[in-house]
């Protein structure tokens, strides 16, 4: 990252399809940084603060689930990891800074305060990616319009396919979800792009297609996003869509909607996204597992020779672990 110190909230730049050069902020750090410990006889705590818990999860299983808004941190030590980071020069070069990282981003009820200081602090354009499941509270759809733009979640087009793959907590329901969506199209004049993971047998049928095109049409967004689990997710039964299954959606949600597909031929990061730093890139790689080929792209300034020590130590170490999906190994950063 092109500072000594260790962050907490702050990762990337991340080269995005969406949001180009992408600064992250973390506004929802896992439990265990906050120091969360499962008590007696509890399961494990996961590796997010999160009010859903969708199959796709590149983050793995929520448990427990997150239902309160909460402040999770001094919103200043957020602020100085980020003064800190727009005054190294490895990272000055950045199109967006983007809320996205360990869970949902709109938990954090400090969330509005947090734009309007990265706001004062950077020039740059202010992006939150969020599963959209809070706009149905006022409070929440306020703080978010002082973003230049964001991008909530959209899978389903009715509720049992809702219930099926982003598998919220029982209290929660498609219609407010929906409700929340469209009543923040009509107030909002940033860009709302709405993102919608394409899952083999799931929701690329015709009929879920033709569901799911008709809630979008409620809704208005300016762009429609169409993203597939390739990384490795929760469920180990869930595949991306294929060819075919793109074309589809492309005709169907297309024909009212502006839609964006995936760039297949371009790999999911940037060789020189970690600058070289270690911290940075487990830090990155804690939110976004890397292929293997993507992961020694970052740390091609070293001879390969050390690349492979490098690798090799973080494995021992236990900072980074190894995961197969769908014939590639991946690289996940471990929760510090």
């Amino acid at each position: 990252m092109g500072t000594d110190r260790k962050m907490k909230y702050v990762f990337g730049p991340v080269p995005s399809r969406r949001l180009g050069r992408s600064l992250g902020i973390d506004p929802t750090p896992p439990p265990s940084f906050r120091g969360d410990q499962a008590g007696p006889g509890e399961p494990k705590r996961c590796a997010k603060t999160c009010n859903w818990n969708c199959v796709y999860c590149q983050l793995g299983p929520t448990r427990p689930f997150t239902l309160k808004r909460s402040s999770f941190f001094p919103p200043q030590e957020l602020y100085d990891e980020l003064k800190s980071a727009l005054a190294a020069d490895s990272i000055r070069q950045f199109d967006w800074i983007t809320f996205v990282g360990s869970g949902e981003p709109t938990l954090n009820k400090d969330l509005g305060a947090l734009i309007r200081g990265v706001k004062e602090l950077s020039d740059a354009l202010v992006a939150v990616i969020t599963n959209g499941s809070l706009l149905r509270e006022a409070e929440v759809r306020e703080e978010l319009l002082q973003a230049d733009a964001v991008l909530p979640t959209l899978d389903a087009g009715t509720p049992k396919l809702y219930r099926a793959i982003n598998r919220p907590p029982s209290e929660y329901y498609f219609d407010g979800y929906i409700r929340g969506l469209e009543e923040f199209s009509r107030e909002y004049e940033g860009k709302l792009w709405i993102e919608v993971m394409l899952i083999k047998g799931m929701n690329d049928g015709e009929k879920e297609l033709g569901d799911l095109a008709s809630a979008l049409e409620r809704i208005g967004p300016s762009r429609v996003h169409i993203v597939l689990s390739t990384r490795p997710p929760a469920e180990e039964r869930v595949g991306p869509a294929d060819a075919e299954a793109l074309s589809r959606a492309k005709a169907i949600l297309g024909r009212r909607l502006d839609v964006l597909l995936p760039d297949q031929g371009r790999g999911g990061f940037g060789g020189d996204a970690a600058d070289g730093r270690l911290d940075s890139l487990v830090s990155i790689i804690a939110r976004h597992p890397l292929s293997e080929d993507d992961f020694r792209r970052a740390l091609a300034e070293q001879k390969a020779s050390d690349i492979d020590s490098t690798i090799a130590s973080l494995l021992r170490s236990g900072r980074i672990t190894i995961t197969d999906r769908l014939g590639k190994r991946f690289y996940r950063g471990a929760k510090e």
